[in-house]
């Protein structure tokens, strides 16, 4: 395998830094940390300049926090400074790393993404009749930080770098501890292994796609899998037999033993592709497609939310605005337009001192004074007190 060298000098360059801030700087300009770092661009950016070619770069500490909402999640959060450093690197070496992988992977990559993968999920549903659904328990806890950098190693020659990489490795803070036992280990091996990676770093997302490259290749070329799918840590394979899937089960466990990871005992099963295929948040049949309950149980509390928020001054109605079209484009991508119309019809967004520039009628219970109403495929203007305008 042809190994990279020479990326430092790439990475330390003043013109990849300063486009890894504005990057970075990507629908976070409101904050302090950010705002803060960009008053004085260039000098901070020479600063981290020379701190990185002296090697006397040092991560900040990370800011955590859990968020419950689809599940359980411990969130890190590294220092503005430090993503600049994460977007640099995974700048330069990210292309080294995409060459080798396969392109039905589309987690954190270039003109990939979610619906794409959904699109191409239901190219197979159509094509083949059984699918083995797969989801890794607790992935970004168990990555191995030795195993990962070995796998770093084999596509970089380039020490400085491999330097700088371990140094961010290194700075990861603890994650979720996952204590568990694979063939060979004895009772202290899950101790000796230091694991995890912060869910919220650029450079997590580039690591955690590196360390299943290699697995993405033996479901295609060992196993000889007609149609595979991977997005971060869940996946499907297809095939017209359910027996070769409940085999090719067993060996995607044995293969990832060897990587520490484990398939999730509930949700990984065999399923008829006619009866639904769930993944990423959607149910995808052969000839459409539907968002799950939950995906839309989520949008009703981010609604009312943004209710309260609106009506207490905390929140502009162009901010309401951008957060329900975004979750509208999102469901666009399915067969939803029932759904859409059942969540937002009659929905009302009161704030303190507005006016209504095209009133709703009496029956919709509004003076026409201070009640926005959400009501597809009816269009409604509003205008509150600083002006702004918005439609739906």
């Amino acid at each position: 395998m042809h190994r990279v060298g020479h990326l430092y000098d790439d990475i330390c360059d003043f013109e990849n830094l300063l486009r890894a801030a504005y990057r970075a700087r990507r629908g976070k300009r409101a904050r302090p940390d950010v705002a803060a770092f960009h008053y004085h661009l260039e000098a901070n950016v020479l600063t981290l300049q020379q701190a990185l070619q002296t090697q006397t770069y040092q991560p900040g500490a990370y800011r955590t926090f859990q968020i419950r909402d689809p599940k359980p999640r411990l969130i890190s959060a590294a220092p503005y400074r430090d993503r600049v450093v994460h977007h640099a690197v995974c700048q330069v070496i990210e292309p080294v790393f995409e060459r080798s992988m396969i392109a039905d992977s589309y987690a954190h990559r270039i003109e990939k993404g979610t619906h794409r993968a959904v699109d191409r999920c239901q190219v197979f549903a159509r094509r083949y009749r059984y699918v083995l659904a797969c989801d890794l328990e607790k992935y970004f806890p168990s990555i191995d930080h030795e195993m990962l950098f070995g796998l770093l190693q084999r596509r970089l020659k380039c020490p400085r770098t491999l330097a700088l990489l371990r140094v961010i490795l290194a700075a990861s803070n603890p994650q979720e501890a996952v204590l568990r036992y694979f063939p060979g280990d004895d009772l202290f091996t899950p101790w000796q292994h230091r694991r995890g990676l912060p869910i919220g770093n650029l450079t997590s997302q580039l690591f955690s796609n590196v360390y299943l490259s290699g697995f993405d290749h033996f479901v295609q070329e060992r196993l000889r899998c007609p149609a595979y799918i991977r997005f971060a840590d869940d996946f499907l394979l297809f095939a017209d037999d359910p027996q070769v899937l409940h085999v090719w089960r067993g060996d995607l466990q044995r293969y990832l033993d060897a990587l520490r990871v484990a398939l999730h005992p509930r949700k990984c099963q065999v399923l008829p592709t006619r009866c639904g295929i769930p993944f990423l948040g959607w149910q995808v049949y052969p000839d459409h497609r539907r968002v799950r309950r939950a995906v839309g149980v989520r949008f009703q509390r981010r609604l009312r939310a943004l209710q309260v928020g609106y009506a207490a001054g905390e929140i502009d109605s162009s901010t309401v605005r951008a957060s329900v079209m975004s979750w509208l484009g999102h469901l666009r991508h399915g067969d939803t337009w029932g759904l859409r119309r059942a969540l937002l019809a009659g929905v009302a967004f009161r704030a303190p001192a507005s006016r209504c520039i095209h009133p709703p009628p009496a029956d919709r219970g509004g003076t026409g004074q201070d009640v926005a109403v959400v009501d597809p495929p009816a269009r409604c203007c509003r205008q509150d007190a600083r002006g702004t305008t918005w439609e739906w």
